[in-house]
């Protein structure tokens, strides 16, 4: 199948197109420099601009892009530099697929478990409602600027990622060096819920959509059983042989990380209930799992 990516150099994107590719399917890397290859394909999320010869002939689209959410302090630009990226980047990918005299059968845009949320220790699954905050918000607007495509009679998901386990980048890749110098540990008071996903579930999840017809609309990519953030910190001490017994106080990561230190001390205990009820088989379930997986 050719399938073409947005955000293909990102931690997840570059995972999922290794894994295609490894199986033989054609992959179309959106940039948004001049390509310099004929596996590339240029877009301008910005200025709503995708290249339609990059889409042609695609049976599937995955719409990766967005700024990192942790990769700065979320000052006013930087928290529109989110949404922004976000929010333009789909309504692009939406209208450019809607608009193809012969779309994918499926668009899969990457949305992620921040839509719930802090939903302390109350499980959530893909039917419960929009938390309140500046993440919750933003993910509403991200999934809602896939509308042209799900118009235009295209199987459209919404990615609702979780933590991603994984070395090379994202929450694991800060922790995983502190951690290693024995100076990991709960953050705060430990009790917030994290739902993580393994990096090879991930993709496998992301693939699972792309190859079950009846998975639309949103779809929890966690691991079936969330755990606090104090599991979490036991189990990389355990895994890592390494003792864990520096806590990070909330008012010090307040002081740290800014705005974004709620969402680092918020909770969202999501459940993946649609990739359970379509058979999808997590191979890493647990958070051992999960951390060995990644080493």
């Amino acid at each position: 199948m050719r399938i073409a990516v947005t955000g293909a150099t990102g931690l997840i994107g570059s995972a999922l197109v290794r894994s295609l590719r490894a199986d033989g399917h054609e992959v179309v890397r959106f940039v948004r420099r001049e390509p310099t290859g004929g596996d590339e394909a240029r877009w301008d999320p910005a200025r709503g601009y995708v290249d339609p010869a990059g889409l042609a002939g695609c049976g599937a689209v995955v719409h990766l892009a967005g700024a990192g959410i942790g990769d700065h302090r979320w000052t006013a630009a930087y928290k529109k530099e989110i949404r922004d990226s976000r929010v333009l980047g789909t309504a692009a990918i939406a209208r450019a697929v809607a608009a193809l005299d012969e779309p994918p059968a499926v668009l899969v845009s990457g949305s992620a478990v921040g839509y719930y949320g802090d939903t302390g220790d109350r499980a959530v699954d893909e039917d419960a409602p929009a938390g309140q905050g500046f993440l919750p918000s933003v993910c509403v607007e991200w999934e809602a600027a896939a509308a042209p495509a799900r118009s235009a009679g295209i199987r459209t998901a919404y990615a609702r990622t979780g933590l991603v386990v994984a070395r090379e980048g994202g929450a694991w890749g800060r922790m995983f060096p502190l951690f290693r110098a024995g100076l990991g540990g709960r953050l705060g008071n430990g009790r917030q819920y994290w739902s993580f996903i393994s990096l090879r579930d991930e993709v496998a999840a992301l693939r699972h959509i792309i190859d079950t017809p009846g998975i639309e609309g949103p779809v929890n990519l966690t691991a079936p059983e969330p755990l606090t953030n104090r599991q979490v910190t036991a189990a990389m001490g355990r895994v890592l042989h390494r003792p864990t017994l520096l806590p990070v106080p909330a008012p010090a990561l307040r002081i740290v990380l800014g705005e974004l230190s709620a969402d680092v001390l918020g909770s969202q205990r999501a459940r993946p209930a649609r990739l359970l009820e379509s058979g999808f088989v997590f191979r890493d379930p647990g958070i051992e799992q999960a951390i060995r997986a990644a080493l």
